[in-house]
């Protein structure tokens, strides 16, 4: 007996979870819909929370050291106070939203290398957290979104890798602890000038923030270093713009080339 308590303790033949997702695809300002399944273990239980968040890879600089990290940048709660007895189903339906800042890991149909995403359940009993288990999720593009990246493989742009920062980007409405970086190698008629490109989204519900980060390469009367671009349009206009035409200018601008 004392040692059944003792297991009880430790977590052994209490509840498990398992959450469902009704469809892993989504877009960022969407919902992500499923229940949370929960079944009792061999003992009454009582769950104190049950918390659903949304988790990605961060890269964390911290003074010279750089390091990933899994960050929640969305919880929500599920349900809370549930007795689950001996061996008892338990469904909660739920619907999260995602956040419009939410990383995309798809582009044309493809998974982007270097995002990982994912559904975390979180299972509180009795003051102890049981992670649970975690959902991979695709988010795809918004279609203003996607009118630029079509634009970035029009254009001859070669994608290298994606990753999260950790920090803010200084003049734009950005709501989450990080922020997602697309890097591309540029065009050919580019790559004499330009070592790569860094494609930033920053998405309100309202506007389409895009931010463009050129490493220039140094020459004999050349400097080298970084340029910016920054274009801020509604949802509706992101979608009519000639994006090639706007990102040939600015590639052509920061690297003195003639287009």
């Amino acid at each position: 007996m004392v040692f059944k308590r003792m297991m009880r303790a430790f977590g052994v033949g209490g509840p498990t979870v398992d959450t469902v997702l009704t469809n892993p695809n989504v877009r960022p300002g969407e919902v992500l819909s499923g229940e949370v399944r929960i079944a009792g273990g061999d003992h009454p239980a009582e769950i104190d929370h049950v918390t659903l968040a949304l988790l990605t890879r961060v890269e964390v600089e911290s003074g010279d050291n750089e390091y990933n990290t899994n960050m929640e940048f969305h919880k929500f709660s599920v349900g809370q106070r549930i007795l689950a007895q001996p061996h008892q189903n338990i469904s909660l339906p739920f619907q999260v939203p995602v956040p419009f800042e939410c990383p995309i890991n798809v582009v044309g149909g493809g998974q982007l290398h270097g995002m990982r995403l994912g559904l975390r359940t979180e299972l509180e009993v009795r003051g102890a957290v049981d992670p649970g288990d975690l959902d991979p999720i695709w988010v795809h593009p918004l279609p203003s979104q996607d009118a630029v990246l079509q634009a970035f493989g029009q254009m001859g742009f070669r994608f290298t890798k994606a990753d999260n920062e950790k920090g803010r980007i200084y003049g734009v409405p950005q709501q989450l602890p990080f922020y997602q970086e697309i890097e591309f190698y540029p065009p050919p008629q580019f790559s004499g000038r330009l070592k790569q490109v860094e494609l930033t989204f920053v998405t309100t519900p309202h506007e389409l923030h895009v931010i463009l980060e050129a490493d220039k390469r140094a020459g004999l009367l050349r400097a080298g270093g970084d340029a910016y671009g920054r274009f801020a349009v509604s949802h509706q206009q992101a979608v009519g713009t000639d994006w090639t035409a706007t990102i040939n200018q600015w590639m052509a601008q920061v690297s003195g080339s003639r287009w």
